[in-house]
Parts: structure tokens; C-alpha cells; sequence
């Protein structure tokens, strides 16, 4: 009882002497940055119109096909074909080595680096090494960001939850993987403020004593970040906290603290990069996976097979071939290892996958610009409560998995976060699991060091490892790292494979004009300053010239210039205009959402995207939305991909049955997986209970929904129709 009692005296003034500690150290560096990332003004001014009052957009520069992508993968192995030129909506492209052609063998042209694994970090790779001037190749076997980098919490964040261990524990490792993300942050934020932008973030405060420690520890956070902080932390009383933040459980509340991190679109943020290093001449093709590694008389990597899975849905004959290469950087995160195998089947394996399940709530459950942390759940996890998009994100977990493409959220995981998210909102607000409109697990690949002892765990940090053949693996790390991720894998395949950087003497007018980017891509690493595509163009206001120009909707401008940068410019020029008595131009795949059929146009020619689940979930983000809304926008989707790619029955169908498989895996009923597109579009759905009524409530509760718990009954469909 004596101990207990001292502790109970003791802990409080430990955390006391430690904020006065950190507090000191904040206020010796008091330190207020000039500019908030995101509030500058565009690099590049808005087109006006010209001579006669005719309004020119902007002229982008055009990147490689897939097509033409693939041809050039096939010719680093020597393999030359003739061409077949076919016109797809207007838009020219070059398909070599399809069914019925002769291949003749050339001189090879090999690839200084081959990178394998499109997410954050292979896009990131792709995007340096190009960058200093190396001819590089990027393969993805499904699409960009179609594994954990699309699900992610959606945070550019330090890690303040890192920090706290690194402080109690002394562990120097979580201190540096703090401090070196607090860095990258900025950069971040800077390359692509469209796609990323601040956030407050609150951390609730029930005890007095809790608000000094609390109080050190946002400060040390804000003196870590240093000269890359964005805006310094602060208290906020109990009164202030609520009004902040209303949906707050009063009782026992004292006060909070609010820090500041970032928060990004990480989809379509992996698609940027890879779309930005394809513009600076990589070669980056997705649907196309790496089947075996190819080595030299000396056992040394030269390269690696590969098949077009693309061409394969098509119902297109293609054969593996070969593509050559001085390196190969291994960047597949959960499935490391299967590509380590490949080239060693004997070897350990270092992945210890770990499953983080979110779920998204309707917008109302959360201010719009502020976001909760609660750093003491009932089990001792950290829980985020964050707007994004329109809606609420919540998570995330962190339990041991299998690796699976599309690995679904457990129902104890989806209680557990409801559950601890009851627990610090108002009690009259009741978060009932119809509330869910979609819910996903991604895999965390959690590493441990192949060349630690048996004793040592799993880090946190990024490792860089080498194998015997010259495999060169990428693995562990985290969203924000990715670009030091990728430095640290081209530096290290530079001198591996004795490369040569060299500056780039005739880069890309990425902006469209003749404003160049700061960058002096002479050779070394400059990813800190290349911005992405979009990124030139962007302001927060841009979004009225697009409503000026084009008479787009004020909510679909505004999320067409947070998603696509200035090429917003683009997808509106490619909408069409509504059917209504006022028409505006853009239709809508979705009633509830911003979504529209110009960035379905945009994404299949400028964005490689090859299926429906590329467009419904990675390049806009309906299905990480709501993934019942997501189903019903699908049949509108397919047919606007269908009239670019010019599929036939067959592929439509087989669009259809995979997307509604995937949007399982999103968190759509199980009843709903065995609809036909004809029901959906007849509206046929079922029986609709008051839960699942919820799916489509994304801004208010109907009024008689509060006050009646029954069923819908038969027959009755809340669709919002829709003008397709």
C-alpha cells in the first residue's frame, strides 16, 4: 500500500520536473515560423484569357503512355517490335508486342536501376533517382498505392506518441525516427501543398497535473521540428476545448492541449510521385508483375522477368519478356519478402506484418479543421479521430496479420475503435456500427534488422540492406519518411552498382510554363525541393478561377484543386456539362460527393489507371468514403472507362464482379457483394435497415430516424438518383 501511495505522490511530480525540463528547452529555442506551408501564392499565376477574349488553359507536357512505357521496358532487353498507332478519345498511343507480332531481337538497353513495388516508397525511388539524371524503371505488379500507402491514417506527422517512448524508455532509435519525420514533414508540405496541408490536432486533459506534461511534450515536439515547425502548440481551457471541439465528453474534462502536424491524400499522393518521375522520363507501369529475377554468369542481378497482368484482363495473349538491368531495388513492403525469395529462396524472412484497421464516420462526428488524439485508450493504444475528406477517419490498431491483397477489417477491430471513440464523445451521441461507411485494414511491415541478433525487435526506422546477388531491399519506415526512405536507397545503389548521376540538361516544364522549378537538378538528391505535378499552379484561391473559367460547382472546384493541383485545369476541360435547367459543367459519379466523370477521363489518360478499383478508390477516393455509395457510382464508372479503353462486354463484367469483391474488403455489407450491376441500377438493393440507412447520411440524420429504430420496408431505396 506504501508503494502504491508513493507512486500515486511521485508520478505526478515526475511529470512536473520533466515538463519544467522540456519547457525550458522550448522557450530557450522560441521559435515561430514565417510562413505556414500552403498560404504562399502559386508559383505560376492563373491563365487569363488571350487575344479576342478566348480563354487558352494551360498546356501541360505530356508524359508517356503505358504503352509506350512497356515498349521501352521491352527494348532494355533487346526486344524490338514493329508499331501499331491506334487512336483511343483523341488521344494517340503506341501498343508493341501484342498478339500476331514478330519481335526481333536489338542491341539492349539497359536500365541503370529497376525498382519493384509502386507505393510511397518505390514511387519515391523512381522520383530521386530519376531526378539525378539515372535511367530508372519502376514495375508494380497491381496499381500505385494499392496496398498499406493507400491505407494509411492519412497523417504527415513526427510521431508524438514516438516521442513519449523515446523519452521514458531512453531509446535513442524512436528519438532520431522522430526527429528525421518532423524534417521530412516539411518537405512534405512543401513539394505538394494541394495534397497535404497543416492540422491541428487536440489531446483531451482530465487531470491537472496532466497539462504540464502535456504541455512539455507538445513544446519538445515544437523544438525538435525547429526551424521546419508549422505552428507552435498551445492550451486550451475546458470551455475553449469545447467550443473547439463540441462533440467532446465534458465530464471530467479539464482542459487540452493542441499541437500541430500535417495531413495528405496518400493515394493520390503516391500516384503524383509516380506520375512526376514518369514526367522526368522514368518509366513507371503498373499491372505489370516482376515473375522471376534474371542473373549474370557471376550470380549477380541483371535484371528480372515480367508479365502485363493488364493485357492478360483484356483477354490479349502476352508473353513474360525481359528487362534489363544494372540494380535492382527490392520496395514491395509487406510482400519484401517475397521478392527477397525470389532471388534467394533460402533466405529469412524480415517482415512481421501487423494489421491497422480505420474506419470512416459520417463528418458531423468531427470538427472540420480539427483533429483528436487520445493517447491513454482502455488497452494502452493511441487512438487518431481525424476530419478528412468530408468525413471522419478513426484508428488505428495494431495486431499481428497475414499478408493478403485485400485483407479485411476485422468486426472486434471495428468495435474496438467505436468503442474507445464512445468513450471520450458526448454520451447522447450514440456511435452505432451502421454509422461505419467504410472500414479497411492495411498492412504495417513492421522489420527486423537481418543483421541484428535473434534478441533485438522489430524497428520502427527504414533499413537498407544488401544481399549477396546485389538485391537491394527498402523496407519498414512510415508515409511521412518516404522521401529520406528513397535517398537513402539511391545513395546506397550508387555506390552498389557503381552509377553515375548526372544533371539533367533538359528537364520538363512540369508547371506548363516557363517558370522552372527551384531544383538545380545537378546530379545529387533534390527530391526535398522538386515539387510534384499539380504543385506549381496551386493556391487556396485557385479554386474561384476554376469557377470563373468553367462554372464548375464551388464544392467540386475546391476538391478538383486539393486533388489534382493545377492540372484541375484538365479534368474540367474534360467534364461534361450537366443536364440541368442551370447547367455546370462536371457530373457527378456520386450524389453525396465531389466526385465527377472528367477525372475518370483524366485518370485512364494521364494516371494509368487500368480498372475501376484504380479510379473508385486510389485516384478519387469514393470507396475509402463510403463504400456503399462506391457500389452504386461503379456501373457509371465502368461505362465511362469502357468508352476510353474501349472494353467489351466481357472485361465490363469482369470489371464488376472484382470491384464489388474489393469493396468487401472496404467494409461493404456482405449482403450487398451478391448485387448485379442491373440491381443497382434498378435500385433493387433489399431491405434496408436503420443502420444501414446510415451509410448515406453523411451530413444530417433524417429527424425520423432518431425517434424509430424499425426496418425499412421492402422495397424502400434512399438512393439519391443521379444523372449518368
Amino acid at each position: 500500500m506504501a508503494a502504491r501511495r508513493s507512486s500515486r505522490i511521485l508520478k505526478p511530480l515526475l511529470y512536473t520536473a520533466g515538463a519544467g525540463v522540456a519547457g525550458s528547452l522550448a522557450l530557450y529555442v522560441a521559435y515561430r515560423p514565417r510562413d505556414i506551408p500552403g498560404l504562399e501564392a502559386a508559383a505560376v499565376p492563373p491563365p487569363t484569357y488571350g487575344e479576342g477574349g478566348v480563354f487558352r488553359p494551360p498546356k501541360f507536357p505530356r508524359t508517356k503512355s503505358r504503352e509506350e512505357q512497356i515498349v521501352d521496358l521491352k527494348r532494355s532487353g533487346g526486344a524490338i517490335a514493329t508499331s501499331i498507332e491506334s487512336a483511343t478519345s483523341g488521344i494517340t498511343s503506341w501498343f508493341r508486342g501484342g498478339p500476331g507480332e514478330e519481335q526481333e531481337q536489338g542491341e539492349e538497353e539497359p536500365y541503370d536501376l529497376l525498382v519493384i513495388g509502386g507505393g510511397a516508397t518505390g514511387s519515391g525511388i523512381a522520383l530521386d533517382a530519376v531526378t539525378r539524371g539515372l535511367k530508372v524503371a519502376l514495375l508494380e505488379r497491381d496499381d500505385f498505392s494499392s496496398g498499406t500507402s493507400s491505407k494509411s491514417t492519412k497523417l504527415v506527422h513526427g510521431g508524438v506518441r514516438y516521442l513519449e517512448k523515446a523519452v521514458w524508455n531512453l531509446d535513442y532509435n524512436q528519438y532520431a525516427l522522430v526527429v528525421e519525420a518532423l524534417r521530412e514533414r516539411r518537405c512534405f508540405l512543401d513539394t505538394a501543398p494541394h495534397l497535404s496541408a497543416w492540422l491541428p490536432i487536440m489531446i483531451p486533459i482530465s487531470k491537472w497535473w496532466q497539462a504540464p506534461y502535456f504541455w512539455a511534450g507538445t513544446k519538445f515536439y515544437d523544438f525538435l521540428a525547429g526551424s521546419e515547425n508549422i505552428e507552435s502548440s498551445y492550451f486550451l481551457t475546458k470551455s475553449k476545448a469545447l467550443d473547439a471541439f463540441p462533440m467532446l465528453k465534458k465530464e471530467g474534462l479539464f482542459g487540452a492541449l493542441v499541437y500541430y502536424d500535417g495531413a495528405h491524400n496518400d493515394s493520390r499522393m503516391n500516384v503524383s510521385l509516380a506520375m512526376t518521375a514518369a514526367l522526368y522520363g522514368a518509366t513507371v507501369v503498373n499491372h505489370l508483375e516482376v515473375t522471376a529475377l534474371e542473373k549474370d554468369a557471376d550470380g549477380r542481378l541483371s535484371g528480372a522477368r515480367a508479365k502485363d497482368r493488364n493485357a492478360e484482363m483484356d483477354g490479349r495473349k502476352t508473353k513474360e519478356f525481359t528487362i534489363k538491368a544494372k540494380g535492382v531495388i527490392n520496395a514491395t513492403g509487406p510482400f519484401t519478402d517475397s521478392i527477397r525469395k525470389l532471388d534467394d529462396p533460402s533466405v529469412e524472412e524480415i517482415v512481421a506484418p501487423a494489421s491497422g484497421v480505420h474506419v470512416i464516420l459520417p463528418g458531423y462526428y468531427s470538427p472540420a479543421n480539427m483533429g483528436l488524439i487520445d493517447p491513454s485508450t482502455s488497452d494502452g493504444r493511441v487512438i487518431f479521430f481525424l476530419p478528412w475528406q468530408g468525413n471522419t477517419i478513426a484508428g488505428t490498431t495494431d495486431t499481428p496479420s497475414n499478408i493478403t491483397k485485400d485483407p479485411v477489417a476485422g468486426e472486434d477491430e471495428i468495435e474496438w475503435i467505436l468503442k474507445e471513440i464512445r468513450r471520450y464523445l458526448q454520451p447522447e451521441i450514440n456511435v452505432r456500427r451502421g454509422d461505419v461507411l467504410a472500414a479497411w485494414s492495411g498492412i504495417r511491415p513492421l522489420v527486423r534488422d537481418p543483421n541484428a541478433s535473434k534478441t533485438e525487435g522489430l524497428v520502427r526506422n527504414h533499413l537498407v540492406t544488401t544481399s549477396s546477388s546485389g538485391l537491394i531491399t527498402c523496407s519498414g519506415g512510415k508515409w511521412t519518411t518516404y522521401r529520406q526512405m528513397a535517398e537513402d536507397t539511391v545513395d546506397e545503389a550508387i555506390k552498389e552498382f557503381g552509377l553515375q548521376p548526372k544533371p539533367l540538361t533538359n528537364p520538363p516544364r512540369v508547371s506548363g510554363t516557363e517558370v522552372e522549378d527551384e531544383a538545380p537538378l545537378d546530379g545529387s538528391c533534390q527530391t526535398h525541393r522538386v515539387r510534384l505535378i499539380g504543385a506549381h499552379g496551386y493556391s487556396k484561391t485557385l479554386f474561384i478561377n476554376l469557377i470563373q473559367h468553367y462554372g464548375v460547382e464551388t464544392e467540386v472546384a475546391k476538391y478538383l484543386c486539393q486533388a489534382y493541383g493545377d492540372r484541375a485545369w484538365t479534368v474540367a476541360a474534360l467534364s461534361s456539362p450537366t443536364e440541368h435547367r442551370f447547367p455546370v459543367r462536371g457530373k457527378r459519379v456520386s450524389a453525396l460527393y465531389p466526385f465527377i466523370d472528367g477525372e475518370v477521363r483524366y485518370c485512364v489518360r494521364y494516371e494509368y489507371a487500368r480498372t475501376a478499383e484504380d479510379v473508385i478508390a486510389r485516384r478519387m477516393r469514393l470507396a475509402f468514403l463510403n463504400a456503399q455509395a462506391a457500389l452504386e457510382a461503379l456501373p457509371v464508372v465502368i461505362d465511362l472507362m469502357s468508352k476510353e479503353l474501349h472494353w467489351d462486354n466481357k472485361r465490363k463484367e469482369h470489371e464488376w464482379n472484382n470491384t464489388v469483391k474489393f469493396l468487401g474488403s472496404m467494409g461493404l455489407p456482405k449482403g450487398k457483394l451478391s448485387l448485379t450491376r442491373k440491381d443497382v441500377e434498378g435500385g433493387r438493393v433489399g431491405t434496408y435497415t436503420d443502420e444501414e440507412y446510415h451509410l448515406y447520411a453523411r451530413h444530417d440524420k433524417p429527424d425520423d430516424l432518431l425517434e424509430s429504430d424499425s426496418k425499412y420496408p421492402q422495397g424502400h431505396n434512399p438512393v439519391i438518383k443521379q444523372d449518368t
